[in-house]
């Protein structure tokens, strides 16, 4: 008779951080374009690139694609930082946090000084309800995703039972 083994399995952190990022970058990168296509934000896609490349090719629909390339490989680091540091926390909030923490950092600091964007208290309404909300799901996405994954989150889904 055999013992019933279970197996334990263990999700390295580093390559679920890749994974978790890139998809980020892709879901959420997408909606920063709708955003600005659909004049929610006046805030370009590519505006992490802003410092680096020229405001002409930033501004085009190539840019814009190139800008949520950027996004995406920021969404990475940013999955990275997330899982070397805060992985062990439960809950969604965190994550919550974790995006606004982000959107204050870029919107108040970075980004004005960088030349990525206007000053905060230049920028309009739209933009910055649009955005900090986009930067809050997205936190949430790499937050919860990763808490969910190395946390007992799971073992708080309700069961369904066996017929």
């Amino acid at each position: 008779m055999h013992a019933n083994k279970q197996t334990v399995h263990h999700t390295n952190p580093w390559r679920f951080a890749l994974q978790i990022g890139f998809f980020a970058g892709l879901i959420w990168g997408g909606v920063r374009i709708a955003e600005y296509y659909f004049k929610f934000t006046e805030v370009i896609p590519g505006f992490l690139a802003e410092p680096f490349m020229k405001h002409s090719f930033i501004a085009s629909w190539s840019g814009h694609l190139f800008g949520w390339g950027v996004f995406t490989v920021f969404s990475i680091a940013a999955a990275f930082i997330y899982a070397a540091f805060f992985r062990k926390i439960k809950g969604p909030w965190f994550g919550l946090l974790y995006g606004a923490a982000w959107w204050l950092l870029l919107y108040l600091l970075i980004g004005p000084w960088t030349g990525m964007m206007k000053a905060f208290s230049e920028q309009t309404p739209n933009t910055l309800i649009t955005d900090s909300c986009l930067f809050l799901v997205w936190g949430l996405f790499i937050g919860y995703s990763t808490a969910f994954e190395f946390t007992d989150e799971r073992f708080r889904e309700p069961v369904e039972q066996a017929g």
